[in-house]
């Protein structure tokens, strides 16, 4: 087994000034959107670095759930400029989307197919070293050995696996944690919390990555509702418990909410909408806890992170409910609908959502194969068969017990 960091995490308010001390001669800065330029982060990631005497080129405007082409077109920029360190900021999408680069600008002869075999990609650091900053809590992609991106060809999100990608330097500063609009606190805050408790059940688990994920679930229940409603010191703290669940599931794995959230994803782009991935997450992980639940092992440590939160309990069924009801209750908090079905425009909870039922059911057997074939699926603690995941994916579109 492998236990793998960045070799530096710089965690606190102002963190980010750390770049003054990088050593260098050309940085590619990776960034999305416009908020990171807007708080003015963007402008003081460039300075740092110049500071630190580097010369500095930007690729901006990577979009959320960055695509294959995006990851092309940077690495195109990349060969171009040939920077010594590449710098991402932002949320998961640019933050992934650089990775992807990495690879490609490292190894131009790499196809985006050689680098979708899990622990397969070759070796790094010949070019570029990698820094991640990250502006919101939830991916945790700044200390993690993963890239999710999608293929909107095929209407599937790829997760790209291997410790190669595991940035180099991560810096976590809560400062840029409280530019996040609510509805992201919320997406995000159960992302993390998805990570931290699939990270405790996976297969993969180890005396390394247990305390981390523990540590993390506790403080998600602690934080995430005062965070969503404003509490500042509550977001900065959720800054460093999504971090936390990112490196124990960075080593432990994750589990079939995840293959479930990656293949749905994108799936009903062509009827008008995406279901976000933490809020996909957060509808399917009390599902995935009671069918994982009917494995004694499972059930045993979902009854572990029942006591170590104090949800009482008289027997170990007892405390797996408990939890669920716990996560169901933060989703009502956090604006987060419990189904597909009632997963409406913006993500929040209505009767009727934008997946109708016919096409969710037409389209039902080709996203429970695909589920099963994620990079994500081997390491859940019981594994599905084609008829579960389809009877699982339809508890989560109608929100009905789990009873298999």
């Amino acid at each position: 087994m492998r236990f793998t960091l960045p070799r530096d995490i710089y965690h606190g308010n102002g963190a980010i000034d750390e770049l003054k001390s990088f050593k260098g001669k050309k940085a590619m800065v990776c960034v999305g959107g416009s908020s990171m330029k807007k708080f003015g982060f963007l402008d003081r990631v460039v300075e740092n670095l110049k500071t630190a005497g580097m010369q500095v080129q930007l690729f901006e405007g990577i979009e959320p759930d960055p695509s294959v082409e995006t990851v092309m077109k940077g690495a195109k920029a990349m060969t171009e400029f040939g920077p010594d360190w590449i710098v991402a900021i932002g949320g998961g999408s640019p933050i992934d989307a650089a990775k992807a680069m990495w690879i490609k600008y490292e190894h131009p002869e790499c196809t985006f197919e050689d680098m979708c075999k899990v622990f397969g990609i070759p070796e790094l650091r010949h070019k570029a070293h990698f820094c991640a900053i990250s502006s919101t809590s939830g991916t945790a992609t700044e200390v993690t050995a993963f890239s999710i991106i999608t293929d909107y060809a095929k209407g599937i999100k790829y997760p790209i696996a291997d410790f190669q990608i595991t940035p180099d330097v991560a810096i976590v500063d809560p400062e840029l944690a409280q530019t996040m609009p609510k509805k992201l606190v919320a997406h995000t805050g159960m992302d993390a919390m998805t990570h931290a408790i699939e990270a405790y059940v996976s297969t993969a688990n180890s005396e390394f990555t247990d305390p981390l994920a523990l540590h993390a679930i506790e403080m998600v229940k602690e934080y995430l509702i005062p965070s969503y409603n404003g509490d500042t010191e509550a977001r900065n703290k959720m800054h460093d418990a999504q971090c936390l669940a990112g490196m124990a599931f960075s080593n432990a794995l994750l589990g079939i909410v995840h293959s479930m959230a990656h293949k749905t994803g994108a799936i009903f782009a062509d009827y008008g909408a995406h279901i976000i991935h933490g809020a996909a997450n957060a509808m399917y992980l009390p599902k995935v806890i009671a069918f994982n639940a009917k494995d004694p092992v499972a059930l045993k440590r979902y009854a572990k992170i029942a006591d170590f939160i104090n949800l009482g309990g008289k027997d170990d069924q007892e405390k797996v409910q408990n939890l669920i009801a716990m996560l169901r209750g933060m989703n009502d908090e956090l604006s987060i609908p419990h189904c597909i079905k009632n997963y409406g425009k913006d993500s929040y909870p209505c009767e009727q959502g934008f997946v109708p039922e016919s096409v969710f059911l037409e389209r039902l057997p080709e996203i429970a194969k695909n589920a099963i074939l994620d990079a994500c699926t081997g390491s859940n603690p019981r594994q599905p068969s084609q008829k579960e995941m389809e009877d699982l994916l339809k508890c989560c579109y109608y929100d009905t017990e789990v009873d298999f």
